[in-house]
């Protein structure tokens, strides 16, 4: 890939003296947002929509050394990005800059696009640094409303796997425990979500509600690990009394305030991965997005067959003819398949032949990925990278960091190099959520960080899962795709779901499983079911490989965060429309006014007239259609639908 570079339009802006202490303003390209810096001891930024005041990011800096602003330059820039597994094959970015010379050798970026605002430390110090702390406040309007995730964890709230729904609440009544990014606030003239990007060598940020503001909270720097038995995980026995260390010069990670006017534009905001470094492995070709039969989710439950089914060679033989049959690209051999206690990971279990499936799905064109934990796998990088790579192993899902402290952020990193360096992708899974890495190294095809479909094992009915499928592609997605892991066949209405962990159902009807395959940016994405199941659902299965892994644009149709979604993704010539919604049910009119000239032949998925009552129904139809044209659609309680549109 062709590193995109910015076109420094090199145009000095008038920088405004509005008080003695001068403010420094820039405005977005559509002339809507205006962020003004200011601050006689630390900077605040204050962001203004269309003149009205949205956030206003105070008392930034730090351990107080940055100090007040001692000069600044502005420039505009644009950029042409090309976006290799992302949401869209390329895309145009543009803006200003404001270059902020700070005290002692520090200073600040600060850029406006029409997507947001975003600022970022920086240092021409020589030597050692050591970083006590970061502070921020993003202060709200005295009404606004929050979506917030809390940590799961509240003994060690920085121990967790980044896995919860969203607390929607008034930001003054919310809950006063860590909350890890992305945080969506609406004060009323916009809806403002704080992200990260480009984090690299530093923690990750959280935010805490307090009265009328979302305050920054990192996790201390690791002093002294220890190890769980099970899974030979890491974990953090001992903290220093600071963030971050680091040598020389360097950049720090960019604090992002997107503004969405409509809520239709929260899922195709760009900024967090137009920010990322961009690509450090060169050329990306080897690199396969696709599909992927797991295991994990439907704990190994064949049936109907003359073998006894679990981590065992048959049992993955299978697994291989079911995604060669349906042209699956990948096999994944989730946690198992090596002794996890032992953190074993160069020796695979007696009754798996690894070396002989590897080459039984060779030869029917499926590649075999491997499950393991964070830790393990790099204690072992380069010995299981030369191993596996030498196998025919085509990448790594890796699980269990449930940390986002410096240290695990450099690992992230270090693994994703030189795997990339072997030409093997990884998923990063029990993993914070992205940061814009997957530009820097686009072998990372996905990440958790989402509370997916596991959850349905173990859920409780309040859970409400509906709800989150159509709250989190809003928020979430902002930061990057999401390893959700739909696919169940085994699906319950609002009032007949039942937990079952051995044989799992999902909340909410088949058509809203098979919508995730076009809703959610996922550029590996597994089909969660057991291939038992999908043989007896043909038809379901062929809905879910024929939508592509990767696209050429997305657009949001219609949609309200927590209440339903419509997302249309084009390949070429031809469209996918999917569309989701929580336990209410809905009519929708969708005009086709995105087609362009000519005639479609589209495939229309919809829930069947019984879905409220057998979240299993369905039924398909077969129309042509024009640009002219629209679609009645009705989705049942939790319901959904699909829409190819083939030119």
């Amino acid at each position: 890939m062709k590193t995109a570079k910015y076109l420094l339009i090199g145009l000095m802006l008038t920088i405004t003296a509005a008080t003695q202490a001068k403010d420094y303003t820039a405005t977005s390209p559509n002339g809507k947002i205006r962020v003004t810096a200011s601050g006689s001891h630390d900077v605040n930024l204050k962001v203004e929509l269309n003149g009205k005041l949205l956030v206003e990011a105070t008392g930034l800096g730090l351990d107080n050394k940055t100090g007040s602003i001692r000069s600044a330059k502005v420039s505009r820039y644009a950029e042409t990005i090309a976006a290799p597994f992302y949401r869209q094959s390329r895309f145009q970015t543009s803006g200003t800059q404001m270059d902020l010379k700070l005290a002692k050798g520090y200073g600040m970026h600060v850029r406006v696009t029409d997507e947001g605002v975003a600022y970022r430390f920086y240092t021409t110090r020589k030597g050692e640094t050591i970083i006590q702390n970061e502070t921020a406040a993003f202060c709200l309007p005295e009404e606004a409303k929050a979506w917030l995730s809390y940590t799961t964890n509240t003994e060690k709230p920085f121990a967790m796997a980044f896995q919860n729904t969203y607390h929607e609440t008034a930001l003054r009544d919310a809950r006063p425990l860590p909350a890890f990014l992305p945080a969506t606030v609406d004060g009323g003239a916009a809806k403002v979500t704080i992200l990260e990007s480009d984090l690299r060598a530093y923690p990750g940020m959280f935010l805490k509600a307090d009265g009328d503001r979302l305050t920054a909270l990192f996790a201390p720097y690791p002093k002294k690990m220890d190890y769980y038995k099970w899974r030979g995980m890491s974990y953090v026995s001992q903290t220093e009394d600071f963030i971050a260390k680091s040598s020389g010069a360097r950049t720090y990670p960019w604090r992002i305030m997107a503004v969405s006017e409509q809520d239709t534009q929260m899922p195709v905001n760009n900024l967090v991965y137009a920010l990322a470094t961009p690509n450090q492995i060169g050329d990306t070709s080897w690199i396969k997005p696709g599909k992927v039969a797991w295991d994990w989710w439907n704990d190994w439950n064949l049936k109907g067959v003359d073998f006894e089914a679990g981590i065992n060679t048959r049992t993955y033989q299978y697994y291989i003819d079911f995604a060669a049959k349906n042209h699956i690209p990948y096999v994944v051999l989730d946690e198992g398949w090596y002794d996890s206690s032992k953190g074993d990971i160069m020796n695979p279990i007696e009754a798996l032949d690894l070396q002989g499936l590897i080459d039984y799905a060779a030869k029917k064109k499926v590649g075999i990925v491997l499950w393991t934990v964070f830790n393990v796998l790099d204690k072992h990088l380069q010995e299981a990278c030369e191993k596996y790579k030498a196998m025919g192993v085509k990448g790594f899902k890796i699980d269990f960091m449930d940390r986002n402290d410096q240290t695990a952020v450099e690992m992230a990193e270090r693994l994703a190099k030189t795997c990339a360096q072997h030409h093997l992708f990884v998923d990063y899974h029990g993993y914070f959520t992205p940061t814009g890495m997957n530009r820097t190294y686009p072998n990372i095809l996905n990440y958790e960080g989402v509370f997916g479909m596991e959850e349905a094992r173990w859920a409780k009915k309040e859970t409400d899962m509906p709800r989150y499928d159509v709250t989190f592609p809003f928020m979430r997605m902002m930061a990057g795709p999401v390893d959700f892991t739909p696919g169940a066949m085994r699906n319950g209405t609002r009032h007949n779901w039942v937990e079952c962990y051995q044989n799992p159902v999902s909340m909410g009807t088949r058509c809203h499983q098979l919508a995730c395959y076009v809703v959610q940016d996922s550029p590996f994405t597994m089909l969660c079911d057991t291939p038992t199941n999908y043989e007896r659902e043909q038809e379901s299965v062929d809905i879910i490989t024929s939508v592509p892994d990767t696209f050429d644009e997305t657009l949001i149709l219609q949609g309200e965060m927590g209440k339903y979604i419509i997302t249309a993704r084009r390949k070429g010539a031809d469209w996918y429309v999917g569309g989701q919604t929580n336990w209410d049910g809905r009519d929708i009119t969708l005009p086709l006014d995105f087609l362009a000239a000519g005639q479609y032949k589209a495939t229309i998925v919809t829930d069947g007239i019984n879905a409220n009552h057998h979240a299993e129904d369905y039924r398909i139809e077969h129309k042509t259609l024009a640009a002219s044209d629209h679609l009645q659609l009705k989705m049942a309680s939790g319901g959904g639908f699909v829409a190819i549109l083939k030119k």
